[in-house]
C-alpha cells in the first residue's frame, strides 16, 4: 500500500542506511576503516640506502625556457619563505606542518594537469600517449599522500582552507594553460620546484637531528605513512620525512628527464618506477 512507501527523500535514505540486509557483493567492497592506501597507484618503496643517500642537486638552466622556469620557482620560493616566516626566525613543528600542508596542496596539481592535457591530446589526435600519463598521475597521487600524512598531525583552520582554495584555483588554471603552451617549461618548473623541496626536507631533517623539533623526535609515524611507504612498525617522524624527501628527489629526476625529452618520446619509467 502507499502507506508503506517513504514519504520523503530523507526517509528513503534513512531506510537504506538502516537496512540490515547484507549485500551479496559486500565482501568485495573494502571497509574504509581497513586502511588508507588500498586504492593507491604503484609507487617506489625506498630502502634505507636510498632514503639516506638523497643529495641536493641542481640542473643548471641551459636556455631561455629553462631560465624562465628556474627564476619563476626562485621568485615563488622567496615570496613564500618571507610570507610564511621560513626565511626568518625558527621553525617549530606547527610551522613545519603548516608549510608542508600548504606546499603539498600545490605540488599535487602539476602531475594531474599534465596527465589531463596529455589524455585529452591523445583523445583529440587519435594517437597514443606512450606512457607519460600514468607517471604523472602517480606523481599527483604521491604528493596528495604527503598531504594526507601531514593532515593526520594538524587540521587547518578556515582561513588556511580559504587560502588553499584561492591558490589552487589560480595555480591550477595557470599551469593548465602553461602545459598546453610549453610542456617543457612545465616539467623544468616542477623539476626546479622539487629541487627546492629536497632542500626544505633536508633542512627539516637537520633540525630534527639537532634536537630543535623535540615533539617529533620520538613521535610514531602516522599509520597512513606506515602503510603507504611500508615503513617498519616502530617508524617515527624522522622516517616519514626521509620518505617525503626521497619522493621529492624522485619527482625532481623524473621531471627534469621529461623536460629534456620530446613530448612524443616513449616514457622510460614503468608503473611504480
Amino acid at each position: 500500500s502507499d502507506n508503506s512507501k517513504p514519504t520523503s527523500r530523507s526517509g528513503a535514505v534513512s531506510h537504506f542506511r538502516h537496512n540490515i540486509t547484507t549485500h551479496p557483493l559486500s565482501e568485495h567492497f573494502p571497509n574504509r576503516e581497513e586502511g588508507h592506501t588500498q586504492y593507491t597507484l604503484a609507487h617506489p618503496i625506498w630502502n634505507d640506502k636510498e632514503l639516506h643517500n638523497v643529495e641536493v642537486t641542481h640542473h643548471a638552466p641551459q636556455d631561455k625556457t629553462e631560465k624562465a622556469a628556474y627564476y619563476t620557482v626562485q621568485l615563488l620560493r622567496l615570496s613564500f619563505d618571507i610570507f610564511s616566516g621560513y626565511k626568518f626566525g625558527t621553525m617549530d613543528e606547527i610551522k613545519w606542518l603548516r608549510r608542508i600542508i600548504f606546499l603539498e596542496t600545490v605540488a599535487g596539481v602539476p602531475g594531474m594537469m599534465g596527465a589531463m592535457v596529455r589524455h585529452l591530446t591523445s583523445l583529440r589526435t587519435l594517437q597514443r600517449d606512450y606512457g607519460w600519463i600514468h607517471t604523472l598521475l602517480e606523481e599527483a597521487e604521491n604528493e596528495r599522500m604527503h598531504l594526507l600524512t601531514a593532515l593526520e598531525l594538524r587540521k587547518p583552520g578556515k582561513l588556511f582552507r580559504w587560502t588553499i582554495m584561492f591558490t589552487q584555483g589560480f595555480f591550477t588554471n595557470l599551469f593548465f594553460l602553461a602545459y598546453i603552451v610549453s610542456p617543457r617549461f612545465c616539467h623544468r618548473f616542477v623539476g626546479y620546484l622539487e629541487e627546492e623541496a629536497v632542500k626544505t626536507y633536508t633542512r627539516c631533517l637537520a633540525e630534527l637531528d639537532a634536537g630543535q623539533l623535540k615533539m617529533w623526535a620520538k613521535m610514531p609515524a602516522p599509520e597512513i605513512a606506515v602503510q603507504y611507504w611500508q615503513l617498519k612498525e616502530d617508524a617515527v617522524m624522522r622516517d616519514v620525512i626521509l620518505a617525503l624527501r626521497a619522493d621529492e628527489a624522485h619527482h625532481r629526476t623524473v621531471n627534469h628527464k621529461f623536460g629534456s625529452m620530446d613530448r612524443s618520446d616513449p616514457n622510460p619509467y614503468k608503473p611504480g618506477e
